[in-house]
């Protein structure tokens, strides 16, 4: 299936785009990220001992969310208001 990635502020500049197209067989949001690692180099930034939020069609969600054809996911870091 087609899905778009989309990465928000320090994981956007880490990669170096804000986000791209997606073929996967991934059924659940956590196996994209799977895939995205496997890839090393930048995308080192989505490991699991840092702390990144998902987002699937602009609602937050657990790596267990279902993913659906041309679904939006999005990866961010945590941020704080003030």
């Amino acid at each position: 299936m087609k899905i778009t990635i989309r990465y928000f502020a320090s994981l956007r500049e880490a990669i170096g785009q804000s986000q791209e197209e997606l073929q996967t067989h991934a059924s659940h949001a956590g196996q994209v990220r799977d895939e995205l690692l496997a890839r090393g180099g930048a995308y080192a930034c989505l490991s699991r001992d840092r702390a990144v939020r998902l987002a699937l069609n602009q609602v937050m969600v657990q790596e267990d969310a279902q993913l659906l054809e041309n679904a939006e996911l999005a990866f961010f870091p945590p941020v704080t208001g003030g």
